[in-house]
């Protein structure tokens, strides 16, 4: 059996690539991430991936797009429901290239990551596969997170520190208790309620 896994990044990715070749599954991975912002940050990790790629002598399909605007376009002022349109797009792209290659399924590395939303995935992987077609394979790997953690820094990978989207980035800054902005050491109170919460 040989599925395509779409791959977030390096990090994420171990965990499921030693899972599934570990059972016999053949595995190629996909890189499809237009989702992550800014252009530094998506080198930063299409390099790592790259990097591990080999280490592994990973067979992997690298869709080098950028189109930032479509998928600005796509999720501004959708708040926490940006993840399912950023989740989709990346499901939809995997399920469809799973299929031209006719291979038996699709599934993602985002399920290694105890940051993602679990069961959001899976709801919107099987409503995919099902309208493409091609089974979607799915299984929690949470629980080998700091294994994964441990055998990035041991590989010298870029880890990075935010899902990936601008929001994210922007949340990462943000104290979420008390909506305070931390900015070159001052804080500044944000004047009202927080319209991202992801």
């Amino acid at each position: 059996m040989k599925l395509l896994m779409h791959i977030c990044c390096s990090n994420c990715s171990i965990l499921p690539l030693q899972h599934y070749l570990g059972r016999g599954v053949d595995i190629k991975g996909l890189w499809f991430n237009p989702n992550i912002h800014p252009y530094t940050e998506y080198t930063s990790r299409l390099d790592s991936l790259v990097r591990l790629a080999g280490f592994w002598g990973l067979d992997i399909e690298y869709l080098d797009e950028y189109p930032l605007d479509l998928f600005l376009q796509s999720v501004a002022g959708r708040g926490s429901e940006r993840c399912e349109v950023c989740y989709s797009w990346r499901l939809e792209k995997t399920a469809e290239t799973a299929k031209k290659m006719a291979l038996a399924g699709f599934t993602t590395s985002l399920f290694a990551s105890p940051y993602q939303k679990f069961d959001l995935i899976i709801r919107l992987g099987r409503e995919i596969g099902k309208k493409q077609g091609i089974p979607f394979f799915f299984e929690d790997l949470r629980q080998g997170w700091n294994i994964s953690r441990s055998l990035s820094a041991e590989f010298g990978l870029y880890r990075q520190k935010y899902c990936g989207c601008i929001y994210s980035e922007m949340e990462r800054h943000m104290n979420r208790g008390t909506n305070t902005v931390i900015r070159q050491g001052r804080e500044r109170r944000s004047s009202g309620k927080r319209p991202f919460n992801g």
